[in-house]
């Protein structure tokens, strides 16, 4: 595997994490008894929210501005979850698709960053805004708690994933293994906080 297959995977990277933040925005709105124009609404800005950040960031051009795969995912995935009953959707299956979504759209972001010439360390950080901010956006619309608010170890695998791709790579292995090392890693570490209710210590002030 050489280097340059990296830009043949990401785009099914970018797609796969598209599509579950999607669906998740979607299920915000769904479970309120919205209309189908405000799953899509929620299902768009909760999938492009933290890529439109990440590329305003770094000097990109907005991806889904110029590629009509990535709201046509997103409007795709809304219509789905609206002609589908509710009970496809409960339970904890999206959260383990999100948990993949997570660390793929955190290791994409990462490589973008990297590609567009940003130092390693911003670009690792680009990966965690990719991977997160969508879902934040996504709560405040709901008026739910903010995933970044929650003690779970999420945003921490997102920088796992992230960190671990970039630092894989400076040391040389091919982008392709690096990604593929660090979207597991990433997936592992959020499956276990699922699994086993793993979180960071909280912060309990002056003693």
């Amino acid at each position: 595997m050489t280097p340059d297959l990296l830009p043949t995977f990401a785009p099914w990277f970018d797609l796969a994490g598209l599509a579950v933040f999607a669906a998740s925005g979607a299920l915000a709105a769904a479970r309120r008894a919205q209309t189908m124009v405000t799953l899509a609404f929620f299902a768009l800005i909760t999938g492009v929210g933290g890529g439109t950040v990440r590329d305003l960031l770094i000097g990109a051009p907005v991806f889904w501005v110029h590629d009509s795969r990535a709201p046509a995912v997103c409007l795709t995935v809304a219509l789905v979850i609206w002609a589908t009953p509710e009970k496809w959707w409960r339970g904890a299956a999206l959260d383990w698709f999100d948990a993949v979504g997570l660390a793929a759209y955190a290791v994409y972001g990462a490589a973008k960053a990297l590609r567009f010439g940003v130092p390693p360390l911003p670009a690792a950080l680009m990966g965690v805004v990719t991977a997160c901010v969508g879902g934040v956006i996504r709560d405040v619309l709901a008026g739910e708690p903010s995933i970044i608010m929650r003690p779970e170890l999420y945003v921490t695998a997102a920088a796992l994933a992230a960190a671990l791709f970039v630092v894989l790579t400076l040391l040389g292995l091919p982008m392709i293994g690096a990604a593929l090392i660090a979207v597991l890693a990433g997936f592992a570490l959020r499956a276990a906080a699922m699994r086993f209710r793993l979180a960071l210590p909280a912060y309990r002030g002056r003693r």
